[in-house]
């Protein structure tokens, strides 16, 4: 006997997205049908948004942290710094770059200017300390929620989930500082999967 196929994973909270326009695409069904279509269309888009590919990390080096294109490299100070702009289509899971043991997760109130201008440093955003690198999640114009999944004492492994940006933005990584500019494997402008590919080996 078939068994009935499996519905795809989603990042936690998207049926809260879907669950209102899905419901009233039944009763719009009698009353008014284009109505129906467009809350079903809006309903699966939130779900498809909040997608959860599985992802195979490789066994060492540095990841991306996001779906999306690599919008930064620069130096900072002794540090290098990588961001990822994650676009409306991407899928907009965040994992972690490298092992490490959380230190600290802080929220910070800001804009929600676009995420790929220079201006968006001083969106909200949420930081993610680890003991060799740091992690930022950067909400946009659109993104207004970010979601962290861990707290400080929690350990990762690389590609290991850590949390979403709803409807999209930007992720960064303060690189460890045995890395300098030169280790960096991407360039700006390529297309990175979070998890999988090495920004620094």
């Amino acid at each position: 006997m078939l068994s009935a196929p499996s519905l795809p994973e989603v990042a936690p909270g998207a049926w809260r997205y879907a669950r209102v326009p899905l419901a009233l695409a039944l009763p719009l069904a009698f009353i008014a049908p284009p109505l129906a279509v467009l809350c079903v269309a809006a309903g699966v888009g939130a779900l498809w948004f909040h997608r959860d590919p599985p992802r195979s990390p490789p066994p060492s080096g540095v990841v991306s942290p996001a779906d999306g294109r690599v919008s930064v490299i620069r130096e900072e100070a002794d540090r290098v710094r990588v961001a990822v702009f994650m676009n409306v289509t991407d899928v907009h899971i965040n994992r972690a770059p490298a092992p490490g043991t959380v230190q600290d997760v802080e929220h910070t109130p800001g804009k929600h200017l676009p995420a790929f201008t220079k201006e968006s440093d001083r969106n909200e955003h949420v930081t993610i300390t680890f003991e060799e690198y740091e992690l930022t999640l950067i909400a946009g114009a659109v993104a207004r929620r970010i979601h962290p999944y861990v707290e400080a004492g929690d350990d990762l492994e690389r590609g290991e989930r850590l949390g979403h940006i709803s409807f999209g933005s930007r992720a960064d990584v303060l690189l460890p500082p045995e890395y300098d500019v030169d280790d960096v494997r991407v360039s700006t402008g390529q297309r990175v999967r979070a998890g999988e590919t090495v920004l620094v080996a």
